[in-house]
């Protein structure tokens, strides 16, 4: 396919991975209701990591050892999102995990100073106050204590910004395709020491097409495919504009949510997800769509 048919299909497969991801978070509370945390993730890692591999079969020549290594620290990181985030579902709306979810773009100038000394600029000063006033108006309740699932999204929220960060520094010079592989093969690992050392799970579940449907949505759209998509997208796209077309994934995941879950969404709500929605894009693109160009 020629570049320029590439670069117009790039910004499409970006809003259908944020599309598709915004839908996993309805999906996995579903899920939840009949899957531990843990066999969750595994399942849907162990069947999404070849998956993904198959998509880049043609790579595979290039494979070599210390992808093993580089994509199991990396992998670690996305462990504790999924995680975390997993958890946390378990306990607050699908709604809110999307919308705190996405306060990793927040994070990571801030993790980046703390690890490597680059000081954030105004524009990540400015954000995280526009998401930490957010996340007071989402998750805060009229007494100031903060639910238990949404402290876990948010921490997963911490994890995704050391995964990137973990992704930046390990994959430099790697075929991305092949580390990505690597990466969700061992988060599936991962999950399964955790799945099988302190969990109990019927098989028989996945049967059940309440079940079934979600699992299979998981593993092949939300992780094989969408991973694919951004990818491709990524390549073929300036990174600010991407940035915010991913970002969308928290949008869709509220728009659904209030659609099919029949998540509440009061004025506080609107207000708190404002606040992060244009937290993310100050962070992501310091608003250079609206400032003058010299």
């Amino acid at each position: 396919m020629s570049e320029k048919k590439m670069r117009l299909l790039a910004k499409p497969m970006l809003f259908a991975a944020a599309f598709f991801w915004g839908a996993s978070f309805l999906l996995m509370k579903n899920a939840l209701d009949s899957i531990p945390t843990g066999y969750l993730i595994a399942i849907r890692f162990t069947a999404g990591a070849p998956l993904a591999a198959l998509v880049c079969w043609k790579r595979w020549k290039s494979f070599t050892p210390d992808y093993l290594w580089r994509g199991g620290l990396a992998g670690l990181t996305l462990f504790g999102v999924y995680w975390a985030q997993t958890v946390g579902l378990e306990t607050t709306t699908p709604s809110n995990n999307a919308f705190l979810s996405a306060v990793y773009c927040v994070i990571v100038p801030f993790m980046a100073w703390a690890l490597f000394r680059t000081r954030p600029d105004r524009y990540n000063v400015t954000a995280a106050l526009l998401c930490l006033t957010g996340v007071g108006f989402v998750s805060l309740t009229e007494e100031l204590t903060i639910s238990t699932g949404d402290l876990f999204t948010l921490l997963g929220a911490v994890f995704c910004a050391a995964n990137i960060i973990a992704v930046s520094r390990l994959g430099q010079g790697k075929d991305v395709m092949l580390f990505t592989v690597a990466q969700l093969a061992a988060v599936a690992l991962y999950a399964w020491v955790l799945a099988l050392t302190t969990e109990t799970f019927d098989f028989s579940a996945l049967a059940r097409p309440q079940v079934l449907g979600p699992m299979l949505y998981l593993c092949v759209m939300a992780t094989a495919v969408c991973m694919a998509l951004m990818n491709i997208g990524l390549v073929w796209s300036e990174p600010a504009p991407a940035a915010v077309i991913l970002s969308l994934e928290a949008v869709f995941g509220v728009i659904l949510a209030v659609i099919f879950y029949g998540d509440p969404l009061t004025p506080r709500l609107l207000i708190g997800f404002g606040l992060i929605f244009v937290g993310v894009l100050c962070s992501e693109t310091k608003f250079a769509f609206v400032r003058k160009r010299p």
